[in-house]
């Protein structure tokens, strides 16, 4: 058993100055490798942010000057030294400053080289600079929000949509290589982009994009809403309404007995015995969409906040929850039930309440020893390691022969998925990706997320991509058995019951580690296993109203009182829905969480630990995906948020409308101040008083903004584009959505950034698709195809050690489905 840590023993050297690198080497730290952050002489940039004690908690502090030969010097002999090396440079800065893979493998071919761009590596868009908003609008998210603000045009989103899913996506990356290096014993370059990491957030519209293309003229990609009012009965099922007391709550209610509950709580339920609303909550008329919304929307405003409490207490299929705001989830009290909020003493700034471990792991559990280091504060001890050789590491035992290539990394290892629609069961998804074989439980109708929405299996062929599809019915005792038979030769197991239905089924982690010690088993629950909300349902929409995802992104656009009129709450319920179901979702930060999770079991185990018990929630994954927001101390700075007109922000963070269309700029840092006022059409901005420092340009920012206003509506938007970025400024068109358009769309982002490949689909046949999110420079990632129900389990349960006859016997039962 590993006593000190899943990752006690290892070296991480972070050169990233971005939050996606300071995430993830913070789970890194939190989890006993010891992680060395190097950051400028004057400081790192996240420095100033409120978050810092939580990104950087647990880790040392070097400052260097890489450009100093000296220091330089002592920068190699860290990565030299180290297990894993960090860095979100632009294409070509770590090969410039020394730090480059191909130099570090030869001094160390131990070590795992990690990197995040914002476009990749190659592709007419590699070199732009990856800020977050510049790949938001380059993809299209911004117009998606458009509405969110009272103007026309694109409305800038703060919520990190891609900056959380890169540092994950990174930390499995990591996590894999590593799991491998204990095979192969040799490390290897790991790579993915911004660009790939947005792509997480979405559910189904990549596909829904693909069959409306394939079928034109038959089926379309619907509005969200016409004049206003939802298109759909899935806005009605997750409904936004405004309390007697004037307070916002997010039901999610998708399935069908979840939604026929809440109408019963509404008193509406006579509608589907009614002729006119028996199809509730689909309609084909506008006017009766319209309709019965002002019924929900009534419904909840007949209550206070606290009638609605209760009333949820003794109804347990019915559930909505607050938009919390800022830090307020630190309080829900599903997450203190869980353990997770840590409050660690800092020396600089006294007692700082954050989010506690991403993962809760029952033999070798994260230990959150310190806050975040001062500058520079193991310098002194660190470069004297470096002089005596110190930090070299001689790394896992070398398998005989070269390493393996085009190997995937988790190839042999097997997950078994027992989860429903996306949050949890997507983690699986990207372990498909590495390798794993992942096999899907199923009950014989299927996961619900097969038919959401009104094309067959379009809300499931991302989800189910690369897995086998095997329908048992687990609510038998039979079905139970066969299930058992699976895990006893299984790696992981993957749950996303609500509270109390995996010991009811005998699927619980006490029970499957009897039959299979070196399991890892995860459970990833939207809440918890118990507490106050682990039985209520969980939905992204929930979620991210919890999370404060959505006042993170609508800032002061949305109101909230108890006067509003019917039309104004029909406005703002509209707003609040798409600020968390648009962009980015809970989801979507739960599953590449979940992932991050059983990695972490799977290279605890191979290093020593065994099989252990595992948590993550989607909440405990939205308190980290927005942790800029959810850190509490005295005196922390206040979090930059969009301004009330959403455009950014600030003067060199945020959209400008052009000529023709709209361009987003991102120049926050002084040398990108520079850039911007040496190109000849800002020249003149250089030489205004108020905007020579960095200082002045903070204090005169609306009239910065109101002169780059006037700069940029002169020219065409692609023009701005072209001539800034080849000056190395941030700025790019922002391009229309939606989202899906741009990875999918010949000509697109995604086309311009090689991120399409092709599979094929039991319905569609070929289609397009993702490439894995991970790139590797020797193992290989796996591309798999999505399937039916029941579509593999003959297969599967053979391979099992089933007889031909005991399934047959099984079908007959209908305990299996086969496909």
């Amino acid at each position: 058993m590993v006593e000190t840590g899943a990752l006690a023993g290892l070296r991480v050297v972070d050169f990233a100055d971005t939050r996606v690198g300071a995430q993830a080497s913070q789970l890194l730290a939190d989890f006993g490798a010891e992680v060395v952050h190097v950051e400028p002489r004057s400081g790192a940039s996240l420095r100033s942010e409120q978050a810092w004690p939580f990104w950087a908690r647990g880790k040392k502090s070097i400052a260097l000057d890489l450009r100093d030969p000296s220091d330089a010097a002592v920068a190699l002999r860290l990565a030299a030294g180290s297990d894993v090396l960090i860095e979100t440079w632009r294409p070509g800065v770590a090969e410039r400053l020394g730090l480059g893979y191909e130099r570090l493998s030869q001094i160390n071919p131990h070590l795992v080289h990690a990197s995040v761009t914002g476009f990749g590596r190659h592709g007419p868009l590699a070199d732009i600079p990856g800020y977050e908003a510049i790949v938001c609008a380059k993809f299209g998210a911004y117009w998606t929000l458009e509405g969110l603000a009272d103007r026309p045009g694109p409305a800038f989103g703060a919520a990190p949509y891609a900056a959380y899913a890169a540092s994950q996506l990174l930390l499995q990356g990591i996590l894999a290589a590593l799991y491998e290096r204990e095979r192969s014993g040799a490390g290897q370059k790991v790579e993915t982009s911004l660009a790939q990491a947005l792509s997480t957030n979405d559910i189904y519209e990549f596909y829904n994009r693909v069959v409306a293309s394939r079928f034109a003229g038959g089926i379309a990609a619907a509005p969200r809403t016409i004049e206003g009012v939802p298109t759909g009965g899935l806005l009605f099922r997750v409904l936004t309404a405004l309390t007697a007391d004037g307070r916002w709550l997010q039901f999610g209610q998708l399935a069908d007995r979840l939604f026929r509950a809440m109408m019963e709580l509404f008193e509406l339920d006579w509608m589907f015995d009614d002729p006119e609303w028996s199809t509730a909550p689909d309609f084909e008329d506008l006017d009766r969409r319209r309709q019965f919304w002002e019924h929900l929307l009534e419904a909840v405003r007949s209550k206070t906040l606290a009638e609605w409490s209760a009333l949820f207490e003794r109804h347990p299929d019915v559930w909505a929850e607050l938009f919390r705001k800022e830090a307020e989830l630190l309080d829900h009290p599903q997450i203190v039930w869980d353990g997770m909020v840590a409050e660690i003493h800092d020396a600089e700034r006294g007692p700082v309440r954050q989010p506690g471990p991403l993962v809760r792991m029952s033999r070798t559990p994260a230990r959150l020893v310190r806050s975040a280091p001062a500058l520079g504060e193991h310098g002194e001890e660190l470069r004297a390691e470096t002089l005596r050789g110190e930090t070299l590491r001689a790394g896992p035992s070398p398998a005989a022969g070269p390493p393996p290539s085009g190997e995937a990394p988790l190839a042999g290892v097997t997950v078994l998925e027992l989860g429903v629609y996306f949050a949890a069961p997507f983690g699986a998804t990207l372990l498909a990706e590495l390798g794993a074989r992942v096999i899907k439980l199923e009950q014989p109708d299927g996961d619900p997320i097969r038919s959401m929405l009104p094309f067959p299996e379009l809300g499931a062929m991302k989800v189910l991509q690369g897995k086998d599809c095997v329908a048992v019915d687990l609510n038998s005792e039979k079905g139970r058995e066969v299930a058992h038979r699976l895990v006893a030769q299984a790696d992981i197991v993957l749950q996303s019951f609500r509270a109390g239905v995996a010991r009811r089924l005998g699927l619980d982690a006490e029970t499957l580690l009897k039959i299979n010690p070196d399991l890892v088993y995860l459970c990833a629950p939207g809440y918890g296993e118990g507490g106050p909300c682990g039985s209520k349902p969980a939905f992204a929409p929930t979620i991210g109203a919890a999370a404060a995802m959505a006042w993170r992104t609508v800032g002061s656009a949305v109101p909230e009182r108890d006067d509003l009129s019917l039309d104004e709450v029909k406005r703002a319920a509209m707003q609040l829905s798409m600020s968390i179901l648009s962009v980015g979702n809970a989801d979507g930060f739960a599953g590449v969480s979940a992932a991050v999770a059983m990695l972490l079991g799977l290279l605890a185990r191979r290093r020593g630990a065994g099989g252990q018990e595992l948590m993550t929630t989607m909440l405990s994954s939205a308190a980290h995906a927005l942790s800029e927001i959810t850190v509490e101390y005295e005196g922390r700075p206040v979090c930059p948020a969009a301004d009330p007109g959403l455009f950014g922000l600030g003067a060199l963070y945020r959209l400008y409308r052009c000529a023709d269309e709209w361009v987003f700029l991102a120049a926050p840092g002084e040398r990108d101040w520079m850039r911007l006022t040496a190109a000849p059409e800002a020249a003149a901005l250089f030489s205004d008083p108020r905007f020579q420092t960095a200082q002045g340009r903070a204090a005169n920012d609306e009239a910065l903004a109101e002169r780059l206003a006037g700069l940029f509506a002169g020219r065409a938007a692609i023009d701005w584009e072209r001539d800034l970025t080849a000056a190395g400024v941030a700025c790019v068109v922002a391009e229309r959505g939606p989202v899906a358009a741009n990875y999918v769309d010949e000509g697109r982002a995604g086309h311009l950034c090689g991120l399409l490949t092709t599979g094929t689909h039991p319905i569609l046949d070929e289609v397009p698709r993702l490439k894995p999110l991970l790139t590797f420079s020797r193992s290989a990632g796996r591309t798999g195809d999505a399937g039916l129900v029941g579509q593999h389990t003959g297969r599967v349960l053979r391979e099992f050690g089933f007889t031909d006859a005991e399934i047959a016997a099984l079908a007959a039962e209908r305990v299996v489905l086969q496909g």
